[in-house]
């Protein structure tokens, strides 16, 4: 797409409200599968995880005081291929 073209300029035959409806039951969609514990693949682009991160010892920066630091549920992010090659175009090369 050229840079100075944004999304609406290329396709004029959308409505913008049409648009919006569309992003967001797609983001509805992803965040209740991720809410279910589920993993989502976008090929190409990334995959998203939840993990469960158990209780460990952490520490006050100010006071150097050891806590505990509870257990949680936590999303994970990996870009997919793709998009890493379209990032890092002289890695992908080699």
């Amino acid at each position: 797409m050229p840079p100075h073209l944004g999304t609406a300029q290329l396709n004029p035959h959308l409505y913008e409200k049409d648009c919006v409806t569309l992003v967001d039951i797609i983001l509805g969609r992803i965040s209740g599968t991720l809410a279910a514990c589920d993993r989502i693949e976008i090929r190409g682009f990334e995959s998203f995880a939840v993990r469960e991160q158990p209780i460990r010892q952490g520490r006050n920066p100010r006071t150097e005081a050891r806590i505990v630091v509870p257990a949680k549920t936590v999303l994970a992010f990996k870009a997919g291929k793709e998009l890493r090659d379209r990032l890092n175009p002289e890695v992908a090369l080699r």
